[in-house]
């Protein structure tokens, strides 16, 4: 039988601490690539949430309707025509939401019905932003005829959206809705329409939540 001498098992502890520390760099890499939002807190923290009681589920909505809020994405989305809104579900309940087919739209004040924007929505308006009032200058394109859009440009709203995903119990999901109102102008009076969440085989009833900042001394529920 062949043992390992001290130098071997030296060499072998080497190895495995620069393998570590080479995924650990990979690890980091990949991540600061990624989009990377603040973590969501629980839905009945905002102002513009609505809270069922019984089911123990309460949804909020986080427009980005601020330069410090936009700040969160490169690209200047509203420049190009969209209005991203962070969606955030809270489960206090003992049983696991399923999201599968969650219905979700976004009703102007002139009553349009708008439904999220989807990947490949987003990437065409970015790609051809003919159509934008204001093109955001921060959209990176490359010199090159390979692809009209960035890699992480792609990945930033492909990161960032709400994904249907099932939201287990005591817990908060959060993602963004990106609305194209290039056609129809955000103004007050909107709402956003949620339904399709089910409990077990129950269906929650429907969200409706008011798109206009409540006034400041309204109490926020805790």
């Amino acid at each position: 039988m062949q043992t390992r001498g001290p130098g071997g098992y030296n060499q072998s502890v080497r190895a495995l601490k620069i393998a570590a520390v080479l995924v650990l760099l990979a690890t980091l890499l990949y991540s600061e690539k990624r989009f990377n939002p603040p973590p969501a807190g629980n839905a009945n923290s905002y102002p513009l949430h609505e809270t069922h009681a019984d089911e123990k589920v309460a949804i909020a909505l986080d427009p980005v309707d601020t330069p410090e809020k936009a700040k969160v994405f490169s690209v200047n989305y509203k420049g190009y025509g969209f209005y991203p809104v962070r969606l955030i579900v809270t489960n206090d309940s003992d049983q696991t939401l399923m999201l599968q087919n969650v219905k979700i739209e976004l009703i102007t004040a002139h009553r349009d019905k708008l439904q999220p924007a989807s990947d490949d929505d987003i990437y065409r308006r970015l790609v051809k932003p003919n159509k934008a009032s204001h093109p955001g200058p921060k959209l990176p394109f490359p010199t090159g005829k390979k692809e009209p859009l960035s890699k992480e440009a792609r990945e930033e709203y492909e990161s960032a959206q709400f994904l249907t995903v099932p939201v287990t119990p005591h817990s908060t999901h959060s993602g963004y809705l990106f609305f194209d109102v290039m056609d129809a102008p955000m103004e007050p009076g909107a709402h956003l329409q949620i339904s399709g969440i089910k409990a077990g085989s129950q269906e929650l009833f429907y969200f409706d939540i008011p798109m206009d900042k409540p006034p400041a001394d309204m109490p926020v529920q805790k």
